[in-house]
């Protein structure tokens, strides 16, 4: 007999509510057969059972003869939980998304381990039935040609591991999850060949679109088996703390839990609990970082309150026998998965945890790096080992930050990418970035159409194309504060040009940290090539760009605010292609916040600083040949500075020149240098200004600055000079 096996937690929960939360949970036969249902909450209409109401916006629809569809398909619980043949997508067309609106709600800080502990004691009710799919309604409807999202959970086998990045997956996968009832005594092997069935019959369904499994723990072993026997599948295996470990682990569970009276398991959850997660990181997960420490603690103490009853629902969850039953199946799951390594052609992603105290995460991760073909790590030291349960962490952004989302068999990073929602933008400008910004205060500018210089970002296009072409500071350091200022006051996503390396290997390690690298790619940046920027100007995006590049970024003693660009007008005639409005802009500041006290020549005369310099180099990529000139040297190096008492940075956006009808005309290679020529002039000109009118902004030091914010408020715009 085949089920539908449907999960609908209500949206509208709002944590320490005091509200019991509407979750149903439904197995129907597909067969014909009766229905099994497992919640408490539910509508009987004609003989058919129904849980709660109907989801409005598509994300739970009726499909008319008692069946459910979530995310457009018939998930199946069958005799071994597999997808039936027969898989139906129907996609619902109001209720589909095809485009995301940029800093979208992804639903980050609104859950809390409180909810997971709420949902699992509705969905652990016993129904005698087999492990089986579900789809959380919370999900909602994803992006149309959305890759499936298959969830294989940890020891508790409830499903609801990742009950607080639901709604933020659900925008971007088909989301489904596995439960493994708690009485439910099926094998490895056949755990195995429920998923590995899945994963066959959506290959079938999509062969063109990647499959993604994130495993925790259990799970990761389970993904890594499924890999290795379908290596011509194309995965990605999303690997939270492996259990590929467990002989390792630090904790020995099965002889303590087997020597441990029956009068005192009922304490066991409790101890478990508190040693596979941070309770404080779990209580801060809906917190508010900018509020201040005061309310932010009577938020904790109130979430850690709410939360403690709950715990009690883990001896529930796990019972002893179930508990000893699953470490067992951990066992041979581990040895299963380390076997066969050598076989997994997937693309890996490890997340693993420095504080784990359960297994060696840290460790483990190095060794799957190294034995694994295609596997990139990224290290959360303060994270514990159900990490995805604790604040600080969103999934999501930790698959776009590393390059693993895409919708097809290559990466596009043009068509595949995923704005960024609100949740990243605070986290990545206000927590990451947030104190260097604060420190150089970018006081930006722009020019009318009539010439004339005014405060804030009027003069720049709202429409695309736009490619800003500019000076690159020391170290590229006013990006972040270019990207900031527009997303806060036109709303317009700015999409650098980025070198190559950023996206190569050279920026990867063995237990690397997501990093502003990492937020760089989930802001929009893309290696530099032809390709990417006809691609980008095809969309109309507003596209950085630095013709110096890495040379200008990484300019030597006596070179600063000096442009160092290539002899041909590289980007004219793709400019014009498209119509595109070219806008030039300068920067300065960067000497107003630090010396240049080591360059490249320095560093070459320092024996241990020359190796470094030079193993960097020849991993390095190159962009240009030798014919573009000087700005064709790849001297990639870590300069030193002398810190300052910081200064400001200053930004003017030049008047916008328009290409649009002018294709032909820079088809002629004197004509295209002409307005090369002009730009880098403009741009020149621009830095000349910054430089001579900042000497009249009153609050350039950023003690000034510090004086005006206590006097006037706490976060206020600060002047500058009138332009």
């Amino acid at each position: 007999m085949a089920s539908i096996f449907t999960c609908n937690i209500s949206p509208y929960v709002a944590l320490n509510s005091g509200n019991n939360p509407r979750f149903g949970v439904r197995a129907q036969s597909l067969g014909g057969g009766d229905s099994t249902i497992l919640s408490s909450d539910v509508i009987v209409v004609n003989g058919t059972s129904f849980v709660g109401p109907e989801e409005k916006n598509g994300a739970l629809i009726d499909g008319g003869s008692g069946e459910k569809v979530k995310n457009g398909t018939l998930i199946d619980g069958g005799k071994n939980g597999s997808l039936k043949p027969r898989i139906e997508k129907r996609w619902v067309k109001d209720a589909v998304f095809k485009d995301l609106e940029l800093l979208w709600d992804d639903g980050h800080g609104t859950k809390t381990v409180k909810d997971y502990l709420d949902g699992a004691k509705e969905i652990i009710k016993p129904d005698g039935g087999p492990p089986r799919w579900f789809c959380p309604a919370e999900c909602g409807q994803p992006l149309k040609d959305s890759p499936v999202l298959l969830f294989l959970p940890g020891l508790d086998g409830v499903g609801l591991g990742l009950a607080l990045h639901h709604k933020a997956l659900g925008k971007a996968f088909e989301v489904r999850c596995l439960h493994i009832p708690v009485y439910d005594r099926t094998t490895f092997e056949g755990l195995l060949k429920i998923v590995e069935e899945t994963v066959r019959l959506e290959h079938a369904s999509s062969p063109n679109k990647p499959i993604y499994l994130v495993g925790e723990s259990f799970g990761a072993c389970l993904a890594l088996a499924v890999a290795a026997r379908n290596p011509k599948i194309d995965l990605v295996l999303i690997l939270v703390n492996p259990a590929t470990s467990f002989s390792r682990s630090q904790l020995p569970l099965l002889p303590i839990l087997e020597a441990l009276p029956d009068g005192l398991h009922d304490l066991f959850p409790y101890l478990v609990g508190f040693v596979t997660g941070n309770p404080v990181k779990m209580a801060m997960a809906n917190i508010e970082y900018k509020l201040p420490p005061r309310l932010q603690f009577q938020q904790l103490y109130h979430n850690l309150t709410a939360l403690l009853p709950s715990v009690s629902v883990l001896s529930d969850i796990i019972p002893k026998e179930t508990l000893i039953w699953r470490l067992k199946l951990l066992k041979s799951a581990a040895a299963y998965a380390n076997s066969r390594l050598h076989a997994v052609k997937a693309e890996v992603l490890v997340l693993a945890s420095g504080n784990d105290n359960l297994l060696p995460s840290k460790d483990e991760a190095h060794r799957l790096k190294g034995s694994l073909k295609n596997c990139k790590v990224r290290y959360f030291k303060d994270n514990g080992h159900s990490m995805l349960m604790e604040d600080g962490l969103n999934l999501l952004t930790i698959i776009k930050g590393t390059c693993k989302y895409r919708r097809s068999r290559r990466l596009d990073l043009v068509s595949d990418f995923l704005p960024p929602s609100m949740s990243e933008f605070k986290c990545a400008f206000d927590e990451v970035t947030g104190l260097f910004r604060l420190a150089t205060c970018s006081a930006v500018f722009s020019t009318l159409d009539d010439g004339k210089i005014v405060k804030g970002l009027a003069g720049v296009p709202d429409e695309g194309p736009v490619l800003f072409i500019g000076y690159h500071m020391l170290m590229g350091l006013e990006i972040y504060s270019l990207v900031d200022e527009f997303l806060r006051e036109k709303n317009i996503m700015v999409r650098g040009i980025a070198h190559p390396d950023l996206f190569s290997e050279i920026m990867e390690g063995s237990s690397t940290e997501f990093s502003v690298s990492d937020w760089m790619k989930v802001m929009g940046a893309v290696p530099v090539t032809g390709r990417n920027l006809f691609k980008l100007l095809s969309t109309k995006s507003h596209v950085l760009l630095y013709p110096g590049g890495q040379r200008e970024a990484l300019h030597y003693k006596g070179e600063a605010y000096k442009l160092i660009w290539p002899d041909q007008p590289e980007f004219v005639r793709m400019a014009a292609r498209f119509g595109a409005t070219i806008v030039p802009f300068g920067t300065v500041g960067e000497d107003d916040i630090a010396e240049l006290a080591l360059d490249y020549h320095d560093l070459m005369k320092i024996p241990i600083l020359n190796d470094f310099a030079k193993d960097l180099m020849s991993k390095s990529s190159r962009v240009r040949d030798e014919s573009k000139g000087e700005v064709a040297s790849t001297d990639l190096f870590i300069p030193g500075l002398l810190p300052k008492i910081p200064g400001r940075f200053y930004f003017l956006f030049g008047k916008p020149i328009k290409t649009k009808g002018m294709k032909e005309m820079l088809e002629d290679k004197e004509n295209a240098n002409q307005l090369y020529l002009h730009v880098k002039s403009e741009v020149q000109n621009s830095i000349a200004y910054l430089l001579k009118k900042r000497e009249e902004d009153p609050y350039r030091s950023i003690i000034d600055r510090t004086i005006y914010r206590a006097f006037y408020s706490p976060m206020p715009e600060v002047p500058a000079f009138d332009p």
